[in-house]
């Protein structure tokens, strides 16, 4: 029961979906464009089936998207999927520049008491 559990976080969260690094991967490929599924179990060295599964998850979360091309699916990025994720990640860039405004004080006060002494 807890891996369905588990599955069923994995399969709704897009935080939970690319917590898992040949995920990542997967989506930093498919920023290039489109890929069908056996180049890009070839090019991460995993079979092609796990490959599936990972797009599957993907898509699910609305990274991924695929159409059929002839007898192959080609996936690619879906970077709207991407807005909760950015939206989270923005809430520290105030905490981050703020920061730096701290340390260019720091570093401007240091040159100072150097050129006075």
């Amino acid at each position: 029961m807890i891996s369905d559990v588990a599955r069923a976080a994995t399969t709704s969260d897009v935080f939970n979906a690319i917590a898992e690094p040949q995920r990542r991967q997967m989506l930093v490929l498919l920023r290039a464009g489109e890929w069908p599924v056996t180049e890009l179990a070839q090019e991460l060295g995993m079979a092609q089936p796990r490959a599936s599964k990972h797009l599957r998850v993907l898509r699910e979360v609305g990274l991924v998207r695929d159409r059929k091309a002839g007898k192959q699916r080609l996936y690619g990025l879906d970077a709207r999927g991407l807005r909760p994720v950015h939206e989270w990640t923005g809430g520290f860039e105030r905490f981050w520049a703020e920061s730096f405004d701290r340390l260019d004080a720091y570093v401007h006060d240091l040159k100072q008491q150097r050129q006075e002494d």
